[in-house]
């Protein structure tokens, strides 16, 4: 498996890399599987690219063709599918979009009756039909599928999310950045019911300015407008909404590290963590676990991806985990990353302490981070090469314990990912450099990314 699905589905350019016809296979080979001998129910939803009309068309067209019914739940977000799939007793649920990425890409995530990421059978099943190992047959007569309105879905979605507020927003200034995508009318509406005097930039779509400037991927233009409009807080999604990064009242970044230490210091204080821990990935920030150190809660580390994440917290029965990107899962609310959900949780502890955020994240604090993409001649081979890996030892020996070194290879390209943390600036450099350095002398590095 792997030619067509990543970690995060199948994702390109728009009918260069994803195809209408790409999308009407996945379909037809999803209704077949899921009706066998009975009629299977498939719940869609997508984001604001111009191309999600065309791949939601050629989705429900080859559900239809197979004989299941596909429910069509419109603009809406990747989470409020994993909702409903579960909720409404879906066979699976099918979201396009390729959430941070220009509107000139698109995906489609598959998401398992459960609202989780989509098994690796399943995937490897529709690799193989597209690449045309299999025929199917077409429904006949009355066994044809039909395509039904499901935007009830997305609303049931909103109520619960609003059921899960603590408290009233009332008197609370909130700015919500919308990426001009799936929240771009969801949001607002969440945020007004629950009292809030709500500010909102980035909600208007016109198929090619989703995460232009604006959402989780531009951070800056929040920070501006929450500083500009004197807000408490504000928050910012990307293109699909299964991220949320924050802002505090001085117009600070909150990163994915912050929230995770914001929400599970206060779900420890109240009791709700348990004995848990928190899941992480090895992108996190020394400065969370530091401060995670300092409050006693423990931590889990896992590869770079929310589906690693919820697979580490399905298995051990974890309550919260997450990515420094801003997708944060809270364990008994949501299967994957829910960045709605992230705002409401933040405002709790935001109402409950009666403290500003600022206050709340100030016990960590972000190391500088350097992170250098390298094009080399084989991922493989490099990373097992003798002289790299003594690069990287003397680089780790040289930071010693006031910093780390990361090498890791992309899941989708010929790049390796050369990260380090440390007290500077300067340190990062030096020891990513070193690293690089030594890939060149060893023939290995192609080119530095830009």
């Amino acid at each position: 498996m792997s030619k067509y699905f990543g970690t995060d589905g199948f994702r390109g350019e728009a009918n260069k890399d994803l195809t209408a016809d790409h999308a009407f296979q996945i379909g037809r080979y999803l209704g077949w599987l899921y009706g066998q001998n009975r009629r299977a129910r498939v719940v869609i939803g997508k984001d604001t690219r111009r191309s999600s009309y065309m791949l939601e068309t050629a989705l429900a067209a080859g559900l239809t063709a197979s004989g299941a019914d596909a429910y069509l739940m419109h603009v809406t977000t990747t989470p409020s599918v994993s909702y409903i799939a579960r909720a409404d007793d879906f066979d699976c649920g099918i979201m396009i979009s390729a959430s941070h990425n220009p509107y000139y890409d698109n995906g489609i995530k598959l998401l398992n009756a459960q609202g989780e990421k989509m098994e690796e059978d399943v995937l490897d099943g529709i690799e193989e039909y597209i690449d045309g190992h299999e025929a199917l047959p077409l429904a006949q007569r009355d066994g044809i599928g039909r395509t039904v309105d499901y935007s009830a879905g997305r609303n049931r979605y909103i109520g619960y999310l609003i059921s899960q507020a603590t408290r009233s927003y009332k008197d609370h200034r909130i700015g919500l950045d919308c990426a001009n995508g799936s929240t771009w009318q969801m949001a607002k509406s969440i945020f007004d019911a629950l009292g809030a005097d709500t500010f909102v930039t980035g909600n208007a779509p016109d198929g090619l300015n989703i995460n232009v400037d604006c959402g989780s991927t531009h951070l800056g233009h929040l920070q501006d407008f929450v500083v500009q409009n004197h807000l408490d807080v504000g928050f910012a999604f990307d293109g699909d909404a299964d991220r949320c990064l924050a802002v505090d009242e001085k117009g600070n970044a909150i990163t994915g590290d912050h929230i995770l230490y914001v929400c599970g210091k206060y779900m420890k204080d109240a009791g709700t963590l348990g004995h848990s821990k928190i899941v992480t990935t090895v992108m996190s920030n020394m400065g969370l676990y530091k401060a995670l150190d300092a409050e006693g809660i423990g931590y889990e580390k896992t590869a770079v991806g929310d589906k690693y994440v919820a697979e580490c917290m399905r298995k051990n029965d974890y309550f919260l985990g997450g990515e420094q990107s801003g997708h944060i899962i809270f364990g008994r609310l949501a299967n994957t990353g829910d960045g709605l959900l992230t705002a409401i949780k933040l405002m709790e502890a935001i109402t409950e302490t009666k403290l500003p955020l600022s206050t709340l994240a100030a016990p960590v604090t972000i190391y500088p981070q350097v992170l250098k993409n390298v094009v080399v001649t084989d991922k493989r081979e490099t990373l097992e090469c003798e002289e790299v890996r003594t690069a990287v030892a003397e680089a780790e020996a040289k930071l010693g314990s006031a910093g780390r070194v990361l090498l890791r290879a992309s899941g989708t390209e010929p790049v390796l990912r050369v990260m380090s943390e440390a007290e500077t600036q300067e340190q990062c450099l030096q020891a990513v450099d070193s690293i690089i350095d030594c890939m060149r002398r060893c023939g290995r590095l192609v080119r530095v990314k830009e």
